[in-house]
């Protein structure tokens, strides 16, 4: 496909950005092993797209494999030596792939870490395996208030500020330092150059330098040695679709920074403060995405939807605090030719009416506990529907019983296109044959 080269990125439609990333996905600039592995690649990717982008039935349903540290647990390996035995966990990555052979590959990104660059930092807002919770459990987030509930101001007016200055001090031991740190405004005039230079010198700020270059050090240690086996099981012909993720802008809030509770009385008790605030963070979480972006970044964008499900506020709740945020990050990142791909954790059977506002075939909807067959009426000709295989099932039942149950949903859901058969949320850990059982499934039974 020929584009024009006498326009800049800014110039270009939508629909020409997003056929320029998708171009760029069905042909990465890889040395494929060899002419099978590429011929694997662009059926995989093509397959992909076409139920992605409602372009008509693919050739099949596309089978993926949304795991967390279930790569790791078939290996025998647990989260903790996922996390700090970077060697094992790529092989255990690269040979679950391999064997379960899925449509897009199955990422050690959401689950391989770098568990000693958390250490060296001292993270207080998380847990991870061996620090917080056992070797052989998954990581947690330690939920506080990490933000005052009268910090908002400070919040809305800079967020970048608020960020680096006051919220990573609290939550990272290593990086109290920089609560010392003036704002960079210093450096727009030569006289006030010192003003700023001077703090950077305080013993505080270059412990918390040390700690953060230790790090980064220890980051591409771990970077040196997952990034390559992502490189090669794309060379083998597995296309890795999602190249980024950010947030609803009310979880942001809600789970970083305030916490379940502070976020709930803020909706009753200063809701204009929240809306504001969800506001300006939607444009700041656009562009966690676009602007470190190139055209070689894939072209779906991971948003896990925490605190919008059913049961944990109101439909009209819904409709006011979280939804137009929401929906303002996936316009953005739409504009700039990215496809959102929302995981709507938990059920979200109520919010399927509110949800179909949006661009056609531009959104990957992954639901855990909705029903299908209603997400499908409600979405069906607007976004792709991508789960929702029970991880109960995964983990307790047997093969057959998994094959019956996604033959039935494919013959639910998938008529008509638009649908990718998936578990319904990240697994940890679960039975082979299960697994396999899932993937061959659409294999065997999503023939269009």
């Amino acid at each position: 496909m020929e584009f024009r080269t006498d326009i800049t990125w800014s110039q270009l439609s939508a629909a020409e950005k997003s056929q320029r990333r998708w171009a760029a996905f069905l042909q990465p600039s890889v040395q494929f092993l060899s002419d099978g592995a590429g011929d694997e690649y662009l059926t995989r990717a093509t397959r992909l797209r076409k139920a992605i982008l409602l372009e008509g039935n693919p050739d099949r349903v596309p089978a993926c494999a949304l795991a967390g540290f279930y790569p790791s647990f078939r290996a025998g390996m647990t989260p903790y030596d996922a996390m700090y035995d970077y060697e094992r966990a790529a092989e255990a990555w690269l040979d679950c792939n391999r064997d379960l052979q899925p449509d897009s590959m199955v990422g050690p990104i959401f689950a391989a870490l770098p568990g000693p660059a958390f250490d060296l930092l001292e993270v207080r807002s998380f847990h991870w395996p061996g620090h917080g919770v056992p070797k052989h459990a998954g990581f947690q987030y330690n939920e506080q208030e990490w933000m005052r509930p009268d910090e908002y101001d400070l919040l809305i007016d800079d967020p970048t500020d608020f960020l680096l200055h006051v919220y990573m001090p609290r939550t990272i031991a290593g990086l109290e330092g920089f609560g010392s740190l003036f704002a960079p405004l210093d450096m727009v005039e030569m006289g006030t150059f010192p003003a700023y230079l001077l703090r950077w010198g305080l013993p505080e700020v270059s412990a918390s330098v040390q700690r953060l270059l230790a790090a980064g050090q220890e980051c591409n240690r771990w970077a040196a040695t997952l990034f390559p086996a992502m490189s090669r099981l794309v060379a083998e012909g597995f296309p890795a679709p999602i190249g980024s993720m950010t947030l609803a802008p009310f979880d942001f809030i809600g789970d970083t920074l305030r916490g379940t509770r502070g976020i709930l009385m803020d909706m009753y008790r200063q809701p204009d403060a929240l809306l504001e605030a969800c506001d300006k963070m939607a444009n700041v979480l656009i562009k966690w995405v676009t602007r470190r972006a190139t055209l070689e970044t894939p072209p779906l964008v991971f948003i896990p939807l925490h605190k919008g499900a059913d049961g944990f506020m109101s439909l009209d709740q819904f409709k006011t605090f979280y939804w137009p945020s929401l929906r303002k990050v996936i316009a953005g990142l739409v504009d700039d030719g990215f496809v959102p791909y929302p995981f709507a954790e938990g059920a979200y059977g109520s919010r399927l009416e509110v949800i179909r506002d949006l661009p056609v075939g531009r959104t990957v909807w992954h639901f855990d506990r909705t029903d299908m067959r209603e997400a499908k009426k409600a979405l069906g000709g607007i976004a792709c529907i991508q789960g929702n295989v029970p991880l109960s099932l995964l983990r307790l039942g047997t093969a057959s019983e998994v094959t019956a149950h996604c033959r039935d949903l494919i013959e639910a859901v998938a008529p008509g296109g638009g649908f990718i058969l998936d578990m319904g949320a990240g697994a940890d850990d679960g039975e082979d044959a299960n697994m396999r059982a899932m993937i061959q499934a659409a294999k065997d039974f999503g023939t269009y």
